[in-house]
Formats: C-alpha cells, sequence, structure tokens
C-alpha cells in the first residue's frame, strides 16, 4: 500500500518536462490550491460528479464550481447548465438526472437537470419547487427518482407547508423581512441554546421537507416541529435517508427537553404514504444515533450510535436494525475504533466503513455473514473520506467482496491536499485485521482520478510526515508525528513549532488542512512536532475517555515526554527554540503550558479555555463542560456541583489556567473572535488583560467577524503573518541570531 501511494503522489505531482528545482510552500501557494469538496459517482460507474472551490485573496472570496470527469481518465469538465457558486450535485439512481443547488435567483433552490451519460452532456436544466422562496440545503433524491428531500430553516408556529398551502412559506419570509428592516436588534431568550458556534440560534427551526419533482409541490414532512430536524451536525452530514422502494424516511432528530445538554439524538422513521403518519422512533441508546442507511434490499437499517448519553465523543459503533424483528445489535462489539463513515454493498450481505486509526483514516469492509465480524482492512496510508462504491456489473455478486470492484473516495495526505482516487478491490478475501496488527499492509491499487493541483504540487518541496511512538509516564504507548523542514540540512540545529490540536477528543494524523497546516508551519524553516496525547481519537476509547475531567494532567504529561522524546531522537532539534502552539483545546493546553512550565520561549493561543468556571456560563454545548469537568465518582458537571469542595476536588478549578497566572512569563500571542460562541472571546481578553497587568510580553490579535476557525482567506492570511512573526520574533533565525 505504502508503493501504491508513492505512485499516486508521483502521478499527481509529475510535469510532463524536466525535473526542476522544487522551492518551500508559501501562504499565496496554499490559496492558489483548487479544494476539493463533495463527490457523487454516477450510478453505472463511468462518471465522477464533483464540486471544487477557488480561493480569489485579492476578493476575498471562495467560489464553488461544479465537474464532471470520466473515472477512466479524460480532462475534467464544467456542469452544462450550472454557475459559479452552484454546489452539493447528486445523480438521481437511475443516473438519467442530478440535482444541484443554486443561489442564482436569490434563495438557495433545488435545480434539476437531464444527465446523458454516453456522452456526459447535461441539459434542460431547471428550478424546482412552486412559490418557495426559502434556502432550500441537504437535497436527497429517492429512489424512484419522482420526489426529492431536503431541509430548510422556517418558524414552526407558521402554517404548515403543504400543496394545499402552496404560499405558507410566506409566513416565515415576512417575518425575516420584518427582523431584517426592524431598527430594534434586540433579541429575548427563554431557553438555552439560543446560540451556537457562530450564529444566533433564534426562533425558526431545521425542517424535512419533501419536493415532488414531476408537480413540484412541496410538503412540511415535520410541520411545527419545535427542534431541528435533523440536528446540527459538524461533519455536514445530512442525517435521514430513503428507505429502498421510496415509501419510507429515516431521520435524526433530538427530542430532549433541553438540547443544550443532551446529546441524545434518536433515530426516527416515517411512513412517506401517508400524509397523516406520525415519526416513529425506532433506536433506544440514551447517546448520539446518527447517519441512518437503509440495506438495498430494505430489510435493514444502519446508523452510527453512541452508549453513554452526554458524551459527544462516545465510541461511534454501527448498528444494525432488523426492520422485521425490530431489533437492534451492534455489529462491531469488538472494534475499539469509531465508525466514521459507512455505505452498504449492493448485495446488503457488506458494509464498507472508514476509522481513524493511529493518525490516519481507513477503509474496512465488513461481511454480515462473517464469523464474530471481524472487519478487513482495504485502504490505508493517508486520510479517506467519502465513500462512493462501483459495483461489477459484468459478473455474479461474489460473496467476498459483494461484487463491488473499486471504491472512489477523497484522498488526502499531510503532504497532499485533497483528490478523488479509485481504490481498487482485488479478487482475494482480505485477512481480517488483528487488533495487534492494525498497520498491517495489503495488496490493493489506488489511483488517482483528479489532479487538482497538478502543476503547483511539481513546484513546491513537501515533505513527507514522520510517525513516532514513545511511553507516556503510566507504560501507555503515545504516538507522534515529526515534518522536517525544505531543503533539509541533518548538520544543522533548527527551530520548533510544537503544534497541540483541539478536541480534546481530536488527532493529527497523515491529512492536510488549510487552517493549521503544519507544511506551511514547517516551510520557513522549522520543525514541526504533533503529539496525540491523551483524548485523541484513533487508538481505542479508553485512550480517548483519558482526558475526561484530567484536562491538565495526562493530556500535559504526554505532550511533554513527546517532545522530551523528540528533542533526544532527533539531533537537528535545538531544544533551546521551542514554541507551543494550539487552538481550542489546544489554545487551553498552551494557558495550561503557561503557568507549568518554561521551557517555550513563545506560545501561541487561538481561542483557548483561561477559565472554566466562566468558560460554562458564557458556551452553548452545556454538556460538553459537564462531562469534561466532572470528578471522578460524581453524577454532576456544574460548577456549583463543587462550591464547598477544596480546588483539587473541582475540575472546574483544579484545571484552571487563570489560577496559576502568577507563574506567567513566556511571551505569548492571543487569538479570538467575536463570533467563536463555542468559546467565547471573553476568555481570551481575561488572559490577555492578566498578561498585560503581569508585564509578560504578549499580543492579542482579534477578529470581530470570524466564529472558532478563521476561514476567510484575507483573515486567514493576517493570521499566518501573525502567528508566524511572532515565532520568529522568539526563536527564529534572526532572533537566534541577535541573542549571540
Amino acid at each position: 500500500m505504502r508503493t501504491a501511494l508513492a505512485v499516486i503522489l508521483l502521478a499527481l505531482t509529475a510535469l510532463p518536462v524536466a525535473a526542476q528545482t522544487k522551492r518551500p510552500m508559501t501562504f499565496q501557494d496554499m490559496m492558489q490550491m483548487r479544494r476539493l469538496g463533495s463527490t457523487d459517482v454516477s450510478p453505472d460507474g463511468k462518471w465522477l460528479l464533483y464540486s471544487v472551490t477557488d480561493v480569489d485573496l485579492s476578493k476575498d472570496s471562495k467560489t464553488n464550481t461544479l465537474w464532471l470527469q470520466a473515472i477512466a481518465g479524460g480532462e475534467a469538465k464544467r456542469v452544462e447548465g450550472t454557475e459559479p457558486g452552484d454546489g452539493s450535485a447528486r445523480f438521481s439512481h437511475d443516473g438519467k438526472r442530478l440535482l444541484f443547488l443554486s443561489s442564482r435567483a436569490g434563495s438557495q433552490q433545488i435545480w434539476v437537470a437531464d444527465f446523458d451519460s454516453s456522452s456526459g452532456a447535461t441539459t434542460n436544466a431547471k428550478p424546482q419547487g412552486k412559490s418557495f422562496d426559502l434556502d432550500a440545503d441537504n437535497a436527497l433524491w429517492s429512489p424512484d427518482g419522482k420526489t426529492i428531500v431536503f431541509t430548510a430553516q422556517v418558524y414552526p408556529d407558521c402554517p404548515a407547508i403543504a400543496p394545499e398551502h402552496p404560499d405558507a412559506a410566506k409566513c416565515t419570509l415576512d417575518r425575516d423581512t420584518t427582523q431584517a428592516t426592524s431598527k430594534v436588534k434586540a433579541r429575548i431568550f427563554d431557553h438555552l441554546l439560543y446560540k451556537h458556534w457562530n450564529a444566533f440560534t433564534g426562533d425558526k427551526r431545521s425542517h424535512l421537507f419533501e419536493l415532488t419533482v414531476d408537480t413540484g409541490s412541496i410538503r412540511d414532512l415535520t410541520p411545527n416541529d419545535t427542534h431541528d430536524v435533523p440536528p446540527f451536525s459538524l461533519g455536514g452530514d445530512g442525517g435521514f435517508a430513503f428507505s429502498p422502494d421510496s415509501k419510507e424516511l429515516a431521520f435524526t432528530e433530538n427530542l430532549d427537553e433541553e438540547p443544550a445538554i443532551s446529546t441524545n439524538a434518536d433515530i426516527f422513521t416515517l411512513d412517506l404514504t401517508n400524509p397523516a403518519a406520525k415519526p416513529i422512533k425506532i433506536s433506544t441508546s440514551p447517546g448520539g444515533d446518527l447517519s441512518p442507511a437503509y440495506s438495498p434490499d430494505g430489510k435493514y437499517l444502519a446508523w452510527r450510535s453512541q452508549a453513554r448519553a452526554g458524551y459527544e465523543s462516545d465510541k461511534f459503533r454501527l448498528a444494525l436494525h432488523d426492520r422485521a424483528t425490530k431489533l437492534t445489535k451492534d455489529l462491531l462489539p469488538n472494534f475499539d475504533r469509531w465508525v466514521d463513515e459507512f455505505a452498504w454493498g449492493a448485495s446488503s450481505k457488506q458494509i464498507f466503513f472508514t476509522s481513524g486509526v493511529e493518525g490516519e483514516e481507513d477503509i474496512y469492509d465488513l461481511g454480515l455473514w462473517s464469523p464474530g465480524l471481524e472487519p478487513g482492512l482495504i485502504a490505508d496510508g493517508g486520510e479517506f473520506s467519502g465513500l462512493n462504491l462501483i459495483t461489477r456489473k459484468n459478473r455474479p455478486t461474489d460473496v467476498e467482496r459483494d461484487g463491488v470492484g473499486a471504491i472512489v473516495v477523497t484522498m488526502m495526505k499531510a503532504n497532499l491536499p485533497a483528490e478523488a482516487v479509485i481504490v481498487q478491490i482485488g479478487d482475494t478475501v482480505h485477512e481480517p485485521v488483528r487488533q495487534s496488527d492494525i498497520r498491517s499492509q495489503i495488496d490493493s491499487g489506488i489511483y488517482p482520478i483528479t489532479h487538482l493541483n497538478q502543476k503547483l504540487l511539481a513546484q513546491i518541496e513537501q515533505v513527507p510526515l514522520v510517525s513516532f511512538w514513545f511511553p507516556a509516564a503510566d507504560g501507555t504507548k503515545v504516538q507522534g508525528f515529526l515534518i522536517r523542514p525544505p531543503a533539509f540540512d541533518p548538520n544543522k540545529k533548527y527551530p520548533v513549532k510544537f503544534l497541540i490540536h483541539g478536541g480534546p477528543q481530536g488527532a493529527w494524523g497523515d491529512a492536510w488542512s488549510y487552517r493549521w497546516n503544519a507544511e506551511l508551519f514547517a516551510a520557513n524553516g522549522y520543525v514541526v512536532i504533533m503529539i496525540n496525547p491523551r483524548g485523541s481519537t484513533g487508538y481505542g476509547q479508553a485512550f480517548v475517555d483519558g482526558v475526561n475531567g484530567d484536562w491538565g494532567g495526562k493530556p500535559f504529561t504526554d505532550l511533554m515526554l513527546g517532545l522530551d522524546y523528540a528533542e533526544k531522537t532527533y539531533p537537528f532539534i535545538d531544544k533551546n527554540r521551542e514554541c507551543a502552539l494550539g487552538a481550542s483545546y489546544g489554545g487551553y493546553m498552551a494557558n495550561w503550558i503557561l503557568g507549568h512550565t518554561n521551557r517555550f520561549k513563545c506560545i501561541v493561543t487561538h481561542d483557548g479555555m483561561f477559565n472554566p468556571e466562566s468558560a460554562y456560563g458564557s458556551t452553548e454545548e452545556l454538556w460538553f463542560n459537564e462531562w469534561e469537568f466532572k470528578a471522578p465518582n460524581s453524577s454532576g458537571g456544574k460548577p456549583w456541583d463543587y462550591y464547598g469542595r477544596p480546588d483539587s476536588e473541582n475540575p472546574y478549578r483544579k484545571w484552571s489556567p487563570a489560577l496559576s497566572a502568577k507563574n506567567f512569563k513566556t511571551p505569548t500571542l492571543v487569538i479570538h473572535s467575536q463570533l467563536d460562541y463555542r468559546l467565547d472571546v471573553s476568555e481570551s481578553y481575561q488572559l490577555f488583560t492578566t498578561l498585560q497587568r503581569l508585564k509578560v510580553p504578549s499580543k492579542m490579535l482579534y477578529f470581530p467577524d470570524e466564529g472558532h476557525w478563521v476561514q476567510k482567506p484575507q483573515n486567514s492570511q493576517l493570521w499566518y503573518q501573525t502567528v508566524n512573526a511572532w515565532v520568529d520574533q522568539w526563536i527564529g533565525d534572526s532572533a537566534s541570531e541577535g541573542k549571540k
């Protein structure tokens, strides 16, 4: 597999000209890179339909376009009838039409076009839906092609939108207009979760709608529901699916009284043949149940399921529901990793899924007949997502591989932006993967389809990620990663950018990022080191749980021991020139480091928690804080549950960076954004005030128009410029020369 991936990298970066000298990557290079978005494969397996985002730094804009490319090879072409800004395209199940979303008329609407698979021609593109000017999203074809289900935001107390009430959408539109034109912008809250991530939620809710393609009529499938259907998902999952006969819809909804403290999304089914039918709850887990998908034969419904209530980072299991017996079981009880996404094989006897494993996102298959239901490894060596199965039509379905001949997926690596590739599946049955041999190599082919950045990548020296392992204080194996700078000289000493990931239930690994790009951090002469401490995903659920109630404990010692190991192992590291950088939980850890070690010459902390007690009152997803700051053997996780107890028994104070302020000495750059409602900007105001009063060298970079992430191109440029300048000031070559 490593050989196959090396071939991919060569194919994606090679130019049909003589070899040329490569140079380090710049921020401008990264902004020029074309970004692969959603993908879909035509039912006959001939065409890849995908979106691409292009950045115009001078205009501070991002533009999405839709493309078609023959999977067998050839030039990509723009989808006819689409315009810049269109997106979210999908083929109909018979392959004769495609839908996409377009805002060309103002609101975002569903468009449908005819498609000729023999030529790849798209014709007769038209908008769908009568008298419906609300923004449509997450559009999904029914298997019979007669209807499309989508989501839209409405006021639940407005009349339900239905064929007999075609103008009911006007109620929502009129109320929006009234609010937009009113000179009074005040809001009144009478419930929690009144803001979320980067916006105030208001009184509107996401509902499911059914569009009849032939007539253009629309009806609300969840009329007057005061909950979001489906609930908010960072992964962008639509959260609903059709049964193969198009008669039933499965969807996700959280009906708990207070969603701000609940992760208990459930799976419901709805009879689409009866307009008077009510949703029926079929899941029973107290944790989150997400991403429902029917088997092609209609006998089963599978979804991702969590067992523990209130814990958003519990293990994502693969649940299988028998529609006849109404029984649900865990398909992978012995698989100690998360199921991140999955797709059914055509015979309903096989499920393919992705899972994070030791800094990668690998592809597995699971035969439902297999003794012990052991998964087999299909592809590793990077991060894979977006499973599109291509079934073999020229031979009978074989049990071993369910007739699936290949999988089209998005693949990325730390030194390779996302591209669409095809993973060929061999005829030989793969051996089940043993947990002790999770990194086993397999014989499978991976070949590129898209070449979005081939010419640009050929000019840039992209350095591969290096993995290393070390023992934690308690003997647990912990993984770290290292990237050398371009034009690396093993005889030189290099300063270190020590990156700390967010989450805390996240992970560094062999993946590309436009926000915290490790290659770009290394490009100006730095070694980049990244450790996956306790709390990181991909190492088993016990490792994930290791951060709960212990935010500044084992994760901190894991990070410091990982850096110790790297310093001893790699002689080119200058341990006297190191800077710690982190965001979100990584920002919290940077704040914790500030009060607990002076080994770093500088710190960068982006949207980090400074005072856990105040952060509790200013955040929105309260389930997170109440779980993460729960004391051992305690049923409570709210700050007042610990009042009157010593700080050592109060996680909100035991792990508070603010209470170590007297130790702050390291020069610190503080970054935060006004629209970050996940971690309020007041946390960084408190930190910056403290640093200034202590006369610790410090700056604060404030964005009034960003949320938890900095996403606008010119803001991103300022972010990288400010961060790199701060690091250079304290540990760069010029800083080192100035101290001699």
